[in-house]
C-alpha cells in the first residue's frame, strides 16, 4: 500500500495539512454551533422555562458529544501514529476496532443515562422545569447512537486526511436539524420534545453517507472490512489511553457547566440559567475555529510523532496557536461590540424579552474566555497526538475543574459579584490554565527531544 496525496500532506507538509484539514472542520463546527444557536432561538420562543429546561440537559448532551469525540481523538491519534510510522496494516486494524468500540459504548451509555437522568436533573437544580427537562433528555439519550457512530467514523476519515468526508456529514446534520426544528416544535406542537426529536433524526440521517463511503464504496486509503475483525485488546487499550482521558476532559467541562448552572440558580434564579445557556451558545461559535485547528493539529502531530519528526511537531503546535489566537481576537472583539443586537436573537418574544440585558452583560464578559484559549487547546491536542492523554487530562482538570471553579466561586460568592462574578471567574481560570498548558508542552517537547530523530 502506497501513501496517497492526503497521507503525504499530513506526514511531510504540516502547515499545508493544518490549513487543509482545519477549514472544513471549522466550517462543520460552525454549522453545528449555529445549529445550537438556532435550536435555542426556537426553544426561546416558548419562554424562559423551556429554554432553562434545555439548558439543564445541555451539559449532559455535551458530555455525550465530548465522550464520543474523546474516543474519536483516541482513534485519530493511534491511526495517525501508525500512518506516520508507515504501518498501514495496524492502522486499518485500529480503524475496525474503533468502530466496534463505538458500538459497545453506545449500548452502555444509552442504558446508563436513561437510568440516572431524573436523579441527575434533580441534583442540578432542575426541579422547577423537571417535566420538560425529562422529555427533552430521554429523547436525546435514546438517540445517542447518532452521536457516537458519526463521531468515530469522522475520526477515522480525518486520520487519513479525508477531511471532506469527515466534515460534510456534520454540516448536513446541522442543516437538517435547523429545518426540522420549527416543524417539530411549532407545526406539530411538540415543544421541547420536538427539538429533541429533530436533533436525533438529523444525526441519524447524517450517518448514511458516512456508512456508504466506509462500508459500501470502500475507496478510502484504509479499507474497513468488519468481517475481518479479530479482537485485539492492545488496540483497544491504545485507543482508550487517549480516548478515556479526552472523554473525561469533556465530562469535566460539562460538570463545570452543570455547577455554574446550579450556582447561577442560587445567585440569580432560573432566568440567569436561561441567559447563560443562550450566551454560551454564542460563545461556542467562537470556540469552533479553535476546535477545528486543534483537531487538525492532532492529526498532523500524531503523524509527526509516529515519524519521530520534532520539527513537524513544533510546527503543528506553534502554527496552530498562531491561527487560533488570530481567530480568538477577532471573534472576541465582534462579540463585545455587537453584544446588544446579538442578544435580541434570544429575546425576540414577549416571554423571553427579560433575557436581553442579562445576555448582553454575560456576552461582554464571556467573550474574553476565548482570548487565550488557543494556548490550552493546542497543548491538549498535541499531548493527545503523542498518546499522552493523561497529561492532557491533568491540564484540563487544572484549568477547568480547579482554576475556573475556584475563581468563579471566589468572584461570585466571596466577593459578592453574583452572576457577573461567575462569568469573570470562568474567564480568569481559562486564561491562567491555558498559559500553564502552553508553557508545559514546550517544556515537555524540549525535555523529550531525544525521542525524535
Amino acid at each position: 500500500m502506497e501513501a496517497n496525496e492526503d497521507i503525504n500532506l499530513i506526514v511531510n507538509h504540516p502547515k499545508k495539512a493544518i490549513n487543509k484539514l482545519a477549514l472544513p472542520i471549522i466550517i462543520s463546527n460552525l454549522f453545528m454551533m449555529m445549529n445550537n444557536i438556532i435550536d435555542g432561538i426556537w426553544v426561546a420562543g416558548l419562554g424562559p422555562g423551556p429554554l432553562a429546561a434545555v439548558g439543564f440537559v445541555t451539559p449532559l448532551f455535551l458530555a455525550m458529544v465530548g465522550f464520543a469525540n474523546g474516543l474519536g481523538a483516541g482513534s485519530n491519534s493511534l491511526i495517525a501514529r501508525y500512518i506516520g510510522a508507515e504501518d498501514y496494516e495496524s492502522a486499518g486494524n485500529s480503524a475496525i476496532h474503533s468502530i466496534m468500540l463505538s458500538i459497545i459504548v453506545t449500548v452502555i451509555a444509552t442504558i446508563a443515562l436513561i437510568l440516572v437522568l431524573k436523579e441527575l436533573l434533580l441534583i442540578m437544580g432542575a426541579e422547577e422545569v423537571l417535566g420538560e427537562a425529562l422529555t427533552y433528555g430521554y429523547i436525546v439519550i435514546a438517540g445517542v447512537f447518532s452521536i457516537f457512530l458519526p463521531a468515530m467514523m469522522a475520526a477515522i476519515f480525518r486520520s487519513q486526511g479525508e477531511i471532506k468526508r469527515a466534515s460534510y456529514p456534520l454540516m448536513l446534520t446541522a442543516i437538517i436539524n435547523m429545518i426540522l426544528d420549527p416543524i417539530f416544535i411549532y407545526t406539530l406542537g411538540l415543544g421541547v420534545g420536538g427539538a429533541a426529536i429533530a436533533t436525533v433524526l438529523a444525526g441519524a440521517l447524517s450517518m448514511i453517507p458516512m456508512m456508504y463511503w466506509m462500508f459500501v464504496k470502500k475507496d478510502s486509503f484504509l479499507e474497513i472490512r468488519m468481517s475481518e475483525y479479530k479482537t485485539n485488546l492492545t488496540i483497544y487499550k491504545d485507543i482508550l489511553v487517549v480516548g478515556i482521558p479526552a472523554s473525561l476532559e469533556q465530562f469535566i467541562i460539562s460538570f463545570v457547566s452543570i455547577l455554574m448552572n446550579y450556582w447561577l440558580t442560587i445567585l440569580a434564579g432560573t432566568v440567569a440559567v436561561a441567559a447563560y445557556t443562550a450566551t454560551w451558545r454564542l460563545v461556542s461559535v467562537g470556540i469552533a475555529p479553535m476546535i477545528g485547528i486543534g483537531i487538525a493539529a492532532l492529526t498532523v502531530g500524531g503523524a509527526a510523532y509516529g515519524a519521530r519528526n520534532y520539527d513537524n511537531m513544533k510546527t503543528a503546535l506553534n502554527y496552530g496557536v498562531k491561527l487560533g489566537l488570530i481567530s480568538s481576537v477577532i471573534i472576541c472583539a465582534f462579540f463585545f461590540i455587537f453584544a446588544e443586537p446579538l442578544s435580541f436573537i434570544f429575546s425576540y418574544s414577549t416571554d423571553s424579552s427579560v433575557l436581553a440585558p442579562r445576555v448582553v452583560d454575560a456576552l461582554r464578559i464571556l467573550c474574553f474566555f476565548l482570548l487565550l484559549m488557543p494556548l490550552g487547546v493546542m497543548a491538549g491536542n498535541l499531548f493527545q497526538s503523542m498518546g499522552k492523554g493523561t497529561i492532557s487530562l491533568v491540564l484540563t482538570v487544572l484549568r477547568s475543574f480547579i482554576l475556573e471553579v475556584i475563581f468563579a466561586g471566589l468572584f461570585g460568592f466571596v466577593f459578592g459579584l453574583g452572576d457577573i462574578g461567575i462569568y469573570a471567574g470562568l474567564v480568569t481560570g481559562m486564561a491562567v490554565g491555558s498559559l500553564i498548558g502552553y508553557i508545559y508542552i514546550n517544556y515537555y517537547l524540549n525535555k523529550h527531544r531525544i525521542y525524535f530523530k
